[in-house]
């Protein structure tokens, strides 16, 4: 992860800290999920992690389109 994180920072200078957070965030509900014996993890649970990666999801995709925006805008200029 210290290569991700270092290899993600360097090609995005542009990230503002709460962009940054946001991915964070994702990665560690991610991580948290990959490291979960999915197999002992009751129904309950298991719905509570997808919507929680449902959401990570969504919050990075708008993530992307805020920067795809924001780099437009800079190219029109």
């Amino acid at each position: 992860m210290p290569d991700e994180q270092s290899r993600t920072d360097a090609d995005s200078p542009s990230l503002s800290p709460v962009q940054k957070a946001r991915i964070d965030f994702a990665r560690r509900d991610l991580e948290f999920a990959r490291a979960e014996d999915l197999g002992q993890i009751p129904a309950g649970g298991l719905i509570l992690m997808i919507e929680r990666l449902r959401t990570r999801l969504d919050d990075i995709l708008r993530l992307v389109d805020e920067t795809v925006s924001q780099d437009d805008g800079r190219e029109d200029r």
